[in-house]
Protein backbone atom coordinates (compact mmCIF):
# COMPACT_ATOMS: atom_id res chain seq x y z
CA UNK A 1 0.00 0.00 0.00
CA UNK A 2 1.26 3.46 -0.88
CA UNK A 3 0.93 6.01 1.95
CA UNK A 4 2.02 9.59 2.41
CA UNK A 5 3.11 11.06 5.73
CA UNK A 6 3.44 14.80 6.31
CA UNK A 7 6.94 15.36 7.65
CA UNK A 8 9.21 18.01 9.14
CA UNK A 9 12.20 16.48 7.33
CA UNK A 10 13.16 14.40 4.33
CA UNK A 11 13.69 10.93 5.82
CA UNK A 12 11.86 8.08 7.55
CA UNK A 13 13.55 9.19 10.79
CA UNK A 14 12.07 12.70 10.55
CA UNK A 15 9.23 13.70 12.87
CA UNK A 16 5.74 13.82 11.42
CA UNK A 17 4.53 17.35 10.64
CA UNK A 18 1.07 17.86 12.18
CA UNK A 19 0.08 20.11 9.27
CA UNK A 20 -0.99 18.66 5.96
CA UNK A 21 -1.23 21.43 3.37
CA UNK A 22 1.70 23.34 4.84
CA UNK A 23 3.90 20.42 5.86
CA UNK A 24 7.58 20.92 5.03
CA UNK A 25 7.86 17.54 3.26
CA UNK A 26 5.80 14.59 2.15
CA UNK A 27 7.28 11.13 2.57
CA UNK A 28 5.61 8.69 0.19
CA UNK A 29 6.27 5.10 1.23
CA UNK A 30 5.31 1.58 0.29
CA UNK A 31 4.14 -0.06 3.53
CA UNK A 32 5.36 -3.50 2.43
CA UNK A 33 8.87 -2.70 1.17
CA UNK A 34 9.40 0.63 3.00
CA UNK A 35 10.77 2.06 -0.26
CA UNK A 36 10.16 5.78 -0.01
CA UNK A 37 10.46 9.12 -1.68
CA UNK A 38 10.80 12.48 0.09
CA UNK A 39 9.26 15.45 -1.68
CA UNK A 40 9.56 19.04 -0.54
CA UNK A 41 6.06 20.52 -0.32
CA UNK A 42 5.99 23.37 -2.82
CA UNK A 43 2.61 24.54 -1.44
CA UNK A 44 3.95 25.06 2.10
CA UNK A 45 4.80 28.72 1.57
CA UNK A 46 1.98 29.60 -0.82
CA UNK A 47 -0.38 32.43 -0.01
CA UNK A 48 -3.46 30.27 -0.42
CA UNK A 49 -4.71 26.97 -1.76
CA UNK A 50 -2.07 24.87 0.01
CA UNK A 51 -4.60 22.22 1.04
CA UNK A 52 -6.04 21.77 -2.44
CA UNK A 53 -2.58 21.72 -4.04
CA UNK A 54 -1.30 19.18 -1.51
CA UNK A 55 -4.45 17.06 -1.87
CA UNK A 56 -4.09 17.02 -5.65
CA UNK A 57 -0.45 16.00 -5.25
CA UNK A 58 -1.65 12.94 -3.29
CA UNK A 59 -4.01 12.08 -6.15
CA UNK A 60 -1.22 12.50 -8.72
CA UNK A 61 1.11 10.26 -6.67
CA UNK A 62 -1.67 7.63 -6.38
CA UNK A 63 -1.43 7.27 -2.61
CA UNK A 64 -4.07 5.19 -0.83
CA UNK A 65 -3.82 6.84 2.59
CA UNK A 66 -2.43 9.98 4.20
CA UNK A 67 -1.01 10.12 7.72
CA UNK A 68 -0.91 13.60 9.23
CA UNK A 69 -2.06 15.61 12.22
CA UNK A 70 -4.73 17.92 10.84
CA UNK A 71 -6.46 18.42 7.50
CA UNK A 72 -8.41 21.48 6.41
CA UNK A 73 -11.78 21.33 4.68
CA UNK A 74 -10.53 22.02 1.15
CA UNK A 75 -7.84 19.35 1.34
CA UNK A 76 -10.29 16.88 2.86
CA UNK A 77 -12.71 17.45 -0.02
CA UNK A 78 -9.99 16.62 -2.56
CA UNK A 79 -8.85 13.53 -0.62
CA UNK A 80 -12.39 12.22 -0.09
CA UNK A 81 -13.26 12.71 -3.76
CA UNK A 82 -10.25 10.55 -4.64
CA UNK A 83 -11.11 7.90 -2.00
CA UNK A 84 -7.87 8.57 -0.12
CA UNK A 85 -8.22 7.71 3.56
CA UNK A 86 -6.79 10.09 6.16
CA UNK A 87 -5.32 8.99 9.49
CA UNK A 88 -4.18 11.00 12.52
CA UNK A 89 -0.51 10.37 13.12
CA UNK A 90 1.36 11.06 16.32
CA UNK A 91 4.39 13.19 17.20
CA UNK A 92 6.97 10.50 16.43
CA UNK A 93 9.03 9.56 13.38
CA UNK A 94 7.56 8.90 9.97
CA UNK A 95 8.75 5.29 10.19
CA UNK A 96 7.07 4.76 13.59
CA UNK A 97 3.83 6.23 12.24
CA UNK A 98 3.92 3.77 9.33
CA UNK A 99 4.39 0.90 11.79
CA UNK A 100 1.41 2.10 13.86
CA UNK A 101 -0.65 2.42 10.66
CA UNK A 102 0.21 -1.14 9.61
CA UNK A 103 -0.93 -2.40 13.03
CA UNK A 104 -4.23 -0.48 12.78
CA UNK A 105 -3.34 1.81 15.70
CA UNK A 106 -4.03 5.18 14.03
CA UNK A 107 -7.41 6.91 14.19
CA UNK A 108 -9.10 7.66 10.89
CA UNK A 109 -9.83 11.39 10.50
CA UNK A 110 -13.24 12.47 9.32
CA UNK A 111 -13.44 16.00 10.78
CA UNK A 112 -11.38 18.90 9.55
CA UNK A 113 -9.77 21.87 11.23
CA UNK A 114 -10.87 25.42 10.21
CA UNK A 115 -9.62 26.91 6.96
CA UNK A 116 -6.14 28.47 7.21
CA UNK A 117 -5.45 26.57 10.46
CA UNK A 118 -1.93 25.69 9.27
CA UNK A 119 -1.10 29.37 9.07
CA UNK A 120 -1.85 29.81 12.75
CA UNK A 121 -5.02 31.79 11.96
CA UNK A 122 -7.94 30.66 14.07
CA UNK A 123 -11.36 31.80 12.98
CA UNK A 124 -13.88 32.83 15.63
CA UNK A 125 -16.67 30.34 16.24
CA UNK A 126 -20.07 31.73 15.40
Amino acid sequence: MKVCISSKGNSLESIMDPRFGRAAYFIIADTETMENEAVENSAAASGGGAGVTSGQFMVDKEVTAVITGNVGPNAMNVLKAADIEVYRGVDISVKENIEKFKKGLLEQISKTVPSHYGLGVQEEKK
